[in-house]
């Protein structure tokens, strides 16, 4: 693996337990493009978002992705970053897109397992289970169009670092070993 690898989807996907996961079997670093930014700005989400809107905070995340974004890296992104065009293009050109799809049905059970985890003000202010499908019907294809792979996120951890390793070696396939002639 010489290209970043960078993990896309909705709240609740996975990306970030995803990314831990991959990371280790592929003894490479992991960054979360909305952990770093909060370590940079010394705010939450919900504070960049509360002082700067969500266009100053939308202007932020490229510029964490940006810097975040190294040979070899397992990236996990926030959930609207393909909501710039810039950043979709990005990542395609940078290195392997995966998008980690799972059904409302599914990221609304995780969100609500773990409230605090979410870290992100509402978008719309509807319950959870409305702005997700809402939030999702609207970004569904922008995730398509920045990814390479489309990754089952409903899955269990292990089929799904599978998919992203299939998809990896298909982005890089192993050296032929060199054929050897018999005479």
């Amino acid at each position: 693996m010489t290209l970043p690898i960078f993990l896309i989807g909705a709240r609740g996907c996975g990306k970030t337990t995803v990314g831990h996961a991959l990371s280790q079997l592929q003894a490479c670093p992991f960054v979360d493009t909305d952990h770093w930014l909060q370590e940079q700005a010394q705010m939450t989400v919900a504070q960049l978002v509360s002082k700067e809107g969500w266009h100053g905070f939308r202007a932020r995340e490229t510029q964490a992705l940006e810097a975040v974004t190294a040979p070899a890296h397992i990236v996990a992104t926030g959930g609207g970053i393909i909501l710039s065009e810039y950043n979709r293009k990005f990542m395609r050109e940078q290195g392997l897109v995966i998008y980690l799809c799972a059904p409302v049905s599914v990221l609304v059970d995780r969100l609500e397992a773990y409230p605090k985890e979410s870290q992100r003000p509402t978008l719309t202010g509807k319950p959870v289970r409305e702005e997700v499908g809402e939030i999702l019907a609207g970004r569904d294809a922008l995730y398509r169009e920045a990814a390479h792979h489309v990754v089952n996120a409903a899955a269990s951890l292990d089929e799904v670092i599978a998919e992203i390793r299939d998809a990896m070696r298909l982005a890089w396939p192993a050296p032929a070993s060199e054929t050897i002639v018999y005479t």
